[in-house]
C-alpha cells in the first residue's frame, strides 16, 4: 500500500519560508515523476511544481516560479517544496503525488497525472 505522507506546513507570516516534505514507502513500481499541489477553500486543486527523476527536470506554476523550489533525494523516497517569499494567496493545503507509468501518460499538469496522493499538510499566510 503507497502511502505519501506530507508535513512541514504551518502558519507563516507574508514574505517567510517554510520547507514541506513528503515522505513515501509501499511502492511496488517504480516511480517516474512525483508533483506538489494545492487547493484553496472553494477552489479546484491546482498544479504547484513536479519533478522528473530521470533526468532532474522541473516544472513550476508560473505563480510560484522563482519563489518554491521541488527537489528529493536519490533514493526517491522523500520529496520537498522549499517555499520563499510567501504571499497569502500561497495559502492552501498542500499535497504531494507520485505518478506511476500509466499515470504518467497525462500531463504533469493534470491530477490524472498521478496515481497517489498525500493527506495534504495547511499552509497559511498572514498578512
Amino acid at each position: 500500500q503507497v502511502q505519501l505522507v506530507e508535513s512541514g506546513g504551518g502558519l507563516v507570516q507574508a514574505g517567510g519560508s517554510l520547507r514541506l516534505s513528503c515522505a513515501a514507502s509501499g511502492r511496488t513500481f517504480i516511480t517516474l515523476r512525483m508533483g506538489w499541489f494545492r487547493q484553496a477553500p472553494g477552489k479546484e486543486r491546482e498544479f504547484v511544481a513536479a519533478i522528473w527523476w530521470i533526468g532532474g527536470r522541473t516544472d513550476y506554476a508560473e505563480s510560484v516560479k522563482g519563489r518554491f523550489t521541488i527537489s528529493g533525494d536519490n533514493a526517491r523516497t522523500t520529496l520537498y517544496l522549499q517555499m520563499n517569499s510567501l504571499k497569502r494567496d500561497d495559502t492552501a493545503v498542500y499535497y504531494c503525488a507520485d505518478s506511476t507509468s500509466s499515470s504518467a501518460t497525462y500531463s504533469h499538469l493534470d491530477t490524472r497525472g498521478y496515481d497517489y496522493w498525500g493527506q495534504g499538510t495547511q499552509v497559511t499566510v498572514s498578512s
